[in-house]
């Protein structure tokens, strides 16, 4: 159980129900850990700047690749509301994120994503040589900052134990999607 509730919409102030209202006309859904994070709008706000930094990466990495991205982020910070919100992701577009074949490029994501995550002072050199091969600067500071948001992301959720969204359930590591 959650150690912090979700918001009450009918008896939330003008400011949080503006905040919601935008969310699910930008996203079309409300998950749990935002109704959470809606208790403070500039806390959701800030939160929500993954899907900015998600917008500056679209050009050059794909939708799948920083899937698995978030999914090796969430899976080395033992998220499971992060790493099924990405399993539904991958099996809403047809792939097995139990038998992904993994291509190099994503392969170095995935890699990168963990090392994020086991101790971020000490990215292997080689993995930074293999990123600085492939991507601009840029895109390198858009990918530090875009893996930051989801690790706090995967650190509020596990912090908080924000509940587990239903539509959700049939995605997880075990179950067996429709």
């Amino acid at each position: 159980m959650s150690h912090l509730p979700q918001i009450d919409y009918d008896t939330a102030s003008q400011e949080v129900r503006a905040a919601h209202d935008e969310e699910v006309t930008l996203r079309g859904r409300m998950t749990n850990m935002k109704r959470t994070l809606l208790h403070s709008p500039a806390a959701h706000r800030i939160y929500a700047e993954w899907f900015t930094l998600r917008a500056e990466l679209d050009p050059v990495i794909s939708d799948r690749e920083i899937w698995i991205f978030s999914h090796a982020i969430s899976k080395a910070a033992k998220s499971k509301i992060a790493i099924t919100f990405f399993r539904r992701a991958l099996i809403n577009k047809g792939f097995d994120p139990d038998a992904l074949e993994l291509s190099q490029t994503e392969a170095l994501l995935d890699a990168f994503g963990r090392a994020v995550v086991t101790d971020s002072n000490a990215v292997p050199a080689e993995l930074w040589a293999k990123l600085k091969e492939r991507y601009e600067t840029k895109t390198l500071v858009d990918l530090v900052a875009f893996a930051g948001i989801m690790l706090a992301t995967a650190v509020f959720n596990n912090v908080v134990e924000v509940d587990f969204d239903p539509e959700l359930e049939t995605f997880a590591e075990g179950a067996n999607p429709i």
